[in-house]
């Protein structure tokens, strides 16, 4: 599960939680939605807020990287651009001009296990959003010249976000080395190389198997009446025709780890790095809550254990974080140190290990405990605050969770995670046999 925290909150509901003893604490009301599959496969999500004469029209689609083969990846990203390169009715980069000229604003985002295709915009402009992304679902163009302009700009993305970043490639060089055989082990941007091999017929073959009404879910949240929003719904998109054969879902499964792994590489870095990481399970799965609430207790804030202990107490990182990726499939818990220069690896990688070996033998204080429930109760209420929000929700738990009732059930899974939950999940995970290792160092550097 994701969240995101919004920039401005009522001070009245954060004084709330943070003064209100865990077993009352603020819950935000349950959503209210309605669910239908049309005959081709495709889900409509329908929640009414009538709060603002505003629309939020989401398409998701079951495809991430995670879907691609070995030597073609990057396509659920390419993809991602050429959506918007024209179909049958609208010419190409016309659909965002339709959107902000009737006062909206859309955009789209591709992860490891899906791509997100979104809009919000009045009201009373709902019929054109539904058209645009049935349209587009059923008729997009797809040809050799925009194929290879759109492969060119995210080719170019890449150089500017990853290859000509300082530790661009941390993400890229930690998930290599963590996975052997499942498509997590590469990036959702793709390879320059993958890029390259790329063919028109590759293309078209991906968008024939992912881009269908059964590997799509259509949420629209906002100020609409049901049954009228799932009749434009059913009009425009039930004329897509269901896909000639079963959606694939052959993902290689990441062999269970039986010892460390290690690796010394070089990178072109002013300073070195040391990686600790670990496997761990779903999201959804019981012991990725107490693993959510982990993660800010090592690395959220200023006061979070990770950043409080190296960087400030034994000054040996010059910045430091954890993360817990909680995805679809079993994913990595990763702590990363930049080092401090007069620091060694060693020393780094020793006080690493150490916070999460700490986690196993001393556990979690009861204070660590509701500060991280807290920021858990702050970023659910104010991540369900607008439709775009809620939508956000509501389609994670349908598609990732194939359960729409964790977008409510969630928030008391959490609140009642305990003390004990936290260290049982860190015994269970953060052993010498399921940890990797990486160090990192600028090349011709000291080792």
């Amino acid at each position: 599960m994701r969240f995101r925290i919004a920039v401005f909150f009522a001070a009245s509901i954060v004084a709330a939680i943070a003064l209100t003893p865990l077993q009352a604490a603020v819950r935000p009301p349950k959503l209210q939605y309605q669910i239908a599959t049309l005959p081709n496969g495709l889900r409509v999500i329908l929640s009414e807020d009538h709060s603002t004469p505003i629309v939020h029209v989401s398409v998701w689609y079951h495809v991430g990287s995670k879907n691609e083969r070995a030597g073609r990846t990057g396509f659920a990203h390419l993809f991602e651009h050429m959506m918007f390169k024209g179909s049958k009715n609208v010419e190409p980069d016309s659909h965002t001009s339709y959107v902000s000229s009737v006062g909206g604003r859309s955009n789209a985002y591709t992860t490891e296990d899906v791509t997100v295709f979104w809009q919000t915009l009045p009201a009373q402009y709902m019929p054109l959003a539904l058209w645009l992304e049935a349209d587009r679902m059923a008729t997009l163009r797809i040809d050799d010249v925009a194929f290879r302009r759109e492969r060119e700009v995210v080719k170019e993305e890449r150089r500017l976000r990853i290859e000509n970043q300082p530790y661009g490639r941390l993400s890229e060089i930690i998930y290599d080395h963590a996975f052997v055989a499942h498509p997590y082990k590469h990036p959702t941007i793709g390879s320059m190389r993958d890029l390259e091999a790329a063919s028109i017929a590759d293309v078209r073959d991906f968008h024939g198997t992912f881009y269908v009404p059964e590997n799509a879910t259509v949420t629209i949240v906002g100020d609409f009446d049901s049954d009228e929003a799932l009749r434009m719904a059913t009009q425009y998109f039930g004329r897509v025709p269901k896909a000639a054969r079963p959606v694939p879902r052959d993902i290689p499964r990441e062999p269970e780890k039986t010892q460390e792994r290690r690796a010394i590489i070089e990178e072109a870095w002013p300073l070195p790095a040391v990686v600790v990481a670990y496997h761990v399970p779903y999201d959804g799965h019981p012991d990725a809550y107490p693993l959510h609430i982990t993660s800010k207790i090592l690395s959220d804030g200023q006061s979070a254990r990770i950043v409080n202990e190296l960087i400030y107490n034994q000054r040996l990182c010059l910045s430091a974080s954890g993360s817990g990726n909680i995805t679809e499939h079993p994913n990595l818990f990763f702590a990363v140190c930049i080092v401090q220069p007069g620091r060694t690896l060693a020393e780094a990688e020793k006080a690493l290990i150490a916070e999460f070996d700490k986690l196993k033998t001393e556990g979690v204080t009861p204070r660590e405990l509701q500060r991280s429930q807290n920021q858990f109760a702050r970023d659910y209420i104010l991540g369900r605050e607008s439709n775009e929000d809620k939508a956000l929700h509501l389609a994670h738990a349908a598609v990732i969770h194939n359960d729409i009732t964790t977008a409510d059930g969630e928030f008391d899974i959490f609140m009642k995670t305990s003390v004990a939950d936290v260290q049982r999940v860190a015994r269970s995970y953060f052993n010498q046999s399921n940890r990797l290792v990486v160090h990192i160092l600028p090349k011709g550097g000291a080792r």
